[in-house]
């Protein structure tokens, strides 16, 4: 799974530590199937999933306690201000995957695909919240055709900016999606309609969009876009001296793309050749680099963040829980 490390203007805890957590979902991951799918060879899945049971209901029953705890404070009213207040030790709740399935998976590759669309749910968590804080996402996100593209279909090497917002000089821009691999980088823009559909590019500020079945159609040049987040991508590698190739993609998985004079610096991707390239980024086997980290830190620090505090979590109480965790791990 490509790994989501900025999603719009959403918080991200690889902006807090882009050398930690790149390693750590991939091993959480890898965790939890040899979990699952050990469960699922030894006939204890439904054991699994009665422990998850178990550990929401009480989940919710703290948070049923919290509550009463805090409407009986309210009902008391004056006087309450000797109380103490509901505290429990702050978790990062997603560390912790989702096991439970819609039906009980037939197959090992069934379990595997099932498993892929719960983890999907999870990175999307797991890529806009941190401990302290978190960002309201849009559910729309989960059913994003073109986002679980990019995390499902990519190895775990790859780091996805997903249509970030970025803010130069006091203003917000939203740029395209930037794929940062462990050799190269990809600025992308998506061109799709119907299936077969052939797009007409030119220099001018409309393109056309052609199909049998459909009148023709104009669309905004897909090269304003691209070009602008290449050249921001560019500028801030630049600044942060950063050596790593940028390609600049229009894809189109399902239609065709006609640019006979286009420009050197692009690449088209449509129907006929999208299949070998795709392959090709799959099938790629070089672990994380440094250079690749590097340049995702410089990026984000250049990224909008809109979030909010987590107000249920003591402060002190979460600095002393990661020091404990950090004196775990060292």
């Amino acid at each position: 799974m490509g790994q989501l490390i900025k999603l719009q203007d959403y918080i991200s805890r690889y902006e807090q530590d882009i050398y930690r957590y790149p390693s750590q979902f991939v091993r959480l991951k890898q965790q939890q199937w040899e979990k699952l799918k050990t469960a699922y060879t030894a006939g204890e899945l439904v054991t699994l999933y009665a422990e998850q049971e178990y550990v929401g209901q009480m989940e919710a029953e703290r948070g049923e306690k919290k509550g009463l705890f805090n409407k009986v404070k309210s009902l008391i009213g004056k006087g309450t201000k000797d109380l103490p207040e509901y505290k429990e030790k702050p978790s990062d709740e997603t560390n912790v995957f989702s096991l439970k399935f819609p039906t009980e998976p037939k197959s090992l590759d069934d379990l595997k695909q099932n498993y892929l669309n719960q983890l999907l749910k999870f990175q999307l968590k797991w890529g806009s919240s941190t401990i302290h804080e978190k960002s309201w996402m849009d559910n729309s996100y989960i059913l994003d055709e073109k986002l679980r593209f990019f995390l499902q279909r990519f190895p775990d090497t790859y780091l996805v900016l997903y249509k970030p917002i970025f803010v130069l000089k006091n203003a917000p821009i939203e740029l395209e999606v930037i794929l940062l691999g462990p050799t190269d980088v990809w600025c992308i823009t998506f061109l799709e309609a119907e299936e077969d559909a052939a797009f007409i590019g030119s220099n001018e500020r409309f393109w056309l969009r052609r199909h049998h079945q459909y009148p023709d159609k104009k669309l905004l040049n897909p090269l304003i876009a691209l070009n602008r987040t290449g050249k921001i991508v560019s500028q801030l590698f630049e600044l942060y001296e950063i050596s790593l190739p940028i390609h600049k993609v229009v894809l189109s998985r399902n239609g065709y793309i006609d640019y006979p004079q286009a420009p050197y610096d692009i690449t088209f991707l449509d129907k006929r050749i999208f299949p070998e390239w795709f392959e090709k980024m799959r099938s790629v086997q070089t672990p994380l680099k440094h250079q690749q980290l590097k340049a995702a830190q410089g990026l984000l620090e250049y990224c909008q963040t809109t979030s909010s505090r987590r107000l249920e979590w003591d402060v002190d109480q979460h600095n002393q829980f990661v020091s404990e965790d950090e004196s775990r791990k060292s």
